[in-house]
């Protein structure tokens, strides 16, 4: 395979600036592998980081991008020519905190477009570990662009599904079940059993669309008070007999009222899980938590060695990405941003380079 001299990416230089440019092809440390990016996902985090300030371990200039597939095409001879994706977070096997089986909470963990120096996924080259690496060895004719997402978008609702231990026969509801990753956040309570999995979100056509994806029910939070929207899920569950406790509770959209309308869900032995990410702070009396028996906690990533099995899931169509997903070319990774930025894709975005 032909090695260019050196990599051509996208960095932001600044919060809110992006350049075209290229960097000097690293020589690769040992461990390490050099993987030609097939398709990078634009994810909120990336949007995050670069409009909202929100910081990365390496300062600009930097290429965002960590939902990242692609080819090996230098490093380990084994490896080499392999199809690979490339987890969001790659731990370092080697602490206290890898040893407990909770790898994704690594605090010396590499996440591109984060804490890889320079390198990420909207480049045309990435220099990445090799160890943790997910080799896709058979495709069944799905576009290897297409599984980017499961570096995130996927396996991240995968952890979050295990984190609440969802099991055959209960009762979910999915908060932000619209958005990049809630649409998957819904398929996998579905694939692990939920009898009943209730889609929070505020837009009709996508809420009618996750009956097709995993949800037995919706309920549009668009102009209702949290009070409203709690009433409205009393009474569904009156009406069909269920309890309105001992719910698991999946906050994805990672806003104030998402936040809000999770704590106000929460009852008695139920459990909620922290999924998206945001900004704000909220209130929670903790004494409810206690007269509740009740749960709360968040889930971060995913370890790299559950995506085989998240990877399958895709394959075996258990978990569906075409519908979800919208192939670009890198070179409008600006329109991107600005587009996700305001809430205008109807698509998770995977930018393919076109240097």
């Amino acid at each position: 395979m032909v090695i260019p001299a050196r990599i051509e990416t996208w960095q932001m230089v600044e919060p809110g600036k992006l350049l075209r440019t290229s960097i000097d092809m690293p020589e690769l440390k040992p461990g390490e592998v050099l993987v030609e990016v097939a398709g990078c996902g634009v994810c909120h985090t990336d949007v995050g980081y670069f409009y909202d300030g929100v910081p990365t371990v390496n300062k600009p200039p930097l290429t965002l991008g960590h939902e990242i597939s692609g080819r090996v095409v230098a490093g380990n001879v084994g490896m080499m020519g392999k199809e690979v994706i490339i987890p969001a977070v790659m731990p370092c096997n080697n602490c206290d905190i890898c040893a407990s089986g909770r790898g994704n909470r690594c605090l010396q963990q590499k996440m591109p477009g984060n804490s890889m120096g320079i390198y990420g996924g909207f480049a045309s080259h990435i220099p990445v570990p090799a160890a943790d690496l997910c080799v896709v060895n058979d495709r069944k004719g799905m576009p290897l662009e297409y599984l980017s997402v499961l570096a995130d978008a996927i396996s991240t609702p995968y952890q979050a599904a295990l984190r609440a231990d969802i099991r055959e026969g209960e009762h979910v509801i999915i908060i932000g079940a619209c958005g990049g990753i809630g649409v998957y956040v819904t398929q996998m309570a579905a694939a692990f059993g939920a009898a009943e999995v209730i889609a929070l979100d505020l837009i009709p056509e996508k809420l009618e669309r996750s009956l097709k994806y995993g949800a037995t029910h919706t309920i549009n939070t668009a102009g209702k008070s949290i009070k409203d929207i709690r009433d409205e899920f009393r009474a569904y569950c009156k009406a069909k007999g269920l309890p309105n406790y001992g719910w698991k509770i999946l906050e994805c959209s990672g806003s104030r009222v998402g936040q809000e309308i999770g704590l106000e869900l929460l009852s008695f032995v139920g459990r909620l899980v922290v999924v998206g990410y945001g900004m704000h702070k909220v209130e929670y009396m903790l004494s409810r938590l206690m007269a509740f028996d009740a749960e709360i906690f968040g889930t971060w990533g995913c370890p790299p060695e559950h995506y085989p099995v998240v990877l399958q899931m895709v394959l075996d169509k258990k978990i569906e990405v075409e519908p979800f997903v919208e192939l670009r070319p890198m070179s409008r990774i600006e329109k991107s941003f600005t587009e996700s930025h305001a809430g205008r894709l109807e698509k998770r975005v995977v930018l393919t380079p076109d240097f």
